[in-house]
């Protein structure tokens, strides 16, 4: 495992880390067995970072986390995320009293003294030109419940919005073949501010695996069934923001980054690796044969000048205008 620096923070973290969304809910089935030697197998392999959310299953991510990591929280680094739990548009979901609430509820379920990084979970942009939660969270900063803190943003808007503001230490955005807005408007302002950057959506909800045909279906609880049209929040989380079956479509016409690769899951990974504003690549999992798979993109082939040259000429001719929602 290779281990990048994070940002202005004190953290290196692992390059492949992961998301906990999907073993606490709204990915369909889950098994919590399962999860647990998921994260067990991801932290033999040398994975030292986490990133997992308050709301992620009602806080049950967070305590897979906390029983995983027993014994190991001065070798295993969690990010979590609030405000989604209340409603994102009143300000008081943002204000001191609140805040601190989200925190310390965060932190009883970790079972953990301090929180390594707290992340606002996609707030609207009214919030963060407001900036009034920054100094919140500086307070917090300061009484030592937290570490560092940084946004989980939907848009590059966003993005740099939250950068203005100079103790933010990582942004969270979507990032991957399908969506390659921020390398040229977001990555080097986070560069020159030395903003660590953690790439959600790597697979965009799976299309990038090159496992679905257009007619798949998926379970009544899963997201990519009842939000793949942005019915229960921002469209860009749910498929990149395409619409499914233009997604399977652009899918099928990239298999050829997999040869050499091992496969589509190991190659997209490793193309949103190439770019050196990433602090790491965060895909979830459900197995531990997907924790695996995810673990292998770190040794596969690196892609050329000339792939890379034709991957963002084919989300400038191909993709980009099948985006949909702000991003």
């Amino acid at each position: 495992m290779k281990y990048r620096q994070f940002g202005k923070t004190d953290m290196k973290i692992s390059e492949l880390s992961f998301g906990t969304w999907a073993i606490g809910g709204a990915w369909g089935e889950t098994n919590d067995k399962e999860a647990l030697n998921g994260l067990a197998r991801a932290m033999d392999a040398g994975v030292n970072f986490f990133d997992t959310a308050d709301v992620y299953g009602d806080g049950h991510s967070e305590e897979l986390l906390a029983k995983a990591t027993k014994g190991k929280e001065d070798k295993i680094y969690i990010a979590t995320k609030f405000c989604r739990a209340g409603d994102i548009h009143d300000p008081e979901t943002y204000s001191e009293k609140a805040v601190t609430n989200y925190v310390e509820n965060s932190l009883k379920r970790l079972q953990r003294d301090q929180l390594d990084l707290i992340q606002i979970h996609c707030p609207p942009i009214e919030i963060l030109q407001s900036g009034h939660v920054f100094e919140v969270l500086d307070k917090l900063q300061q009484q030592g419940k937290i570490r560092h803190y940084g946004v989980s943003v939907e848009t590059v808007e966003e993005g740099l919005l939250s950068m203005e503001n100079p103790n933010v230490a990582a942004l969270q955005v979507i990032f991957n073949i399908f969506r390659q807005k921020p390398i040229t408007e977001l990555f080097p302002v986070a560069q020159q501010k030395n903003v660590g950057i953690l790439a959600r959506v790597p697979l965009a909800s799976g299309l990038l695996t090159g496992k679905f045909s257009t007619n798949h279906q998926f379970e009544q609880d899963d997201h990519r069934n009842f939000n793949k049209d942005g019915a229960a929040f921002n469209v860009g989380e749910t498929f990149a923001g395409l619409p499914f079956q233009k997604g399977v479509e652009l899918s099928q016409r990239l298999e050829w980054i997999a040869e050499g690769r091992g496969n589509m899951t190991q190659a997209a990974l490793q193309w949103i690796l190439s770019h050196d504003a990433i602090s790491a690549v965060i895909p979830g999992f459900k197995t531990v044969k997907q924790v695996e798979d995810n673990l292998a993109a770190v040794d596969v082939n690196e892609f050329s000048k000339e792939e890379l040259e034709r991957l963002h000429t084919f989300y400038e001719k191909e993709v980009h205008q099948h985006i949909r929602g702000p991003y």
